[in-house]
């Protein structure tokens, strides 16, 4: 995943994934998001995401957005594989 903002790389991430990466990266995530908000701290704390904290207040270049929460911050990389074109017409067929 790659962008200059946190936006842009939780959209780059579906770019270039084949269609069952995808279902499965939704599967998932909607797994992770049943779990409670500690749980989902936890998880995401323990080596999930590495090198980057999309919840840190960031002033010094580059400040490139924040989420409030580790939840809001997963339910934005859900919506963005939902709202993949590939996704999308699969489940419309």
């Amino acid at each position: 995943m790659c962008g200059d903002t946190l936006d842009e790389a939780i959209e780059d991430g579906p770019r270039g994934r084949n269609l069952q990466f995808k279902l499965q990266t939704i599967q998932e995530l909607q797994r992770l998001l049943s779990f409670t908000d500690g749980q989902i701290d936890r998880i995401t704390r323990t080596g999930v995401l590495n090198a980057i904290n999309p919840t840190a207040v960031v002033e010094d270049p580059p400040n490139w957005g924040r989420y409030p929460t580790y939840r809001a911050f997963w339910e934005a990389v859900l919506r963005a594989f939902e709202n993949d074109p590939k996704v999308r017409e699969h489940r419309s067929t």
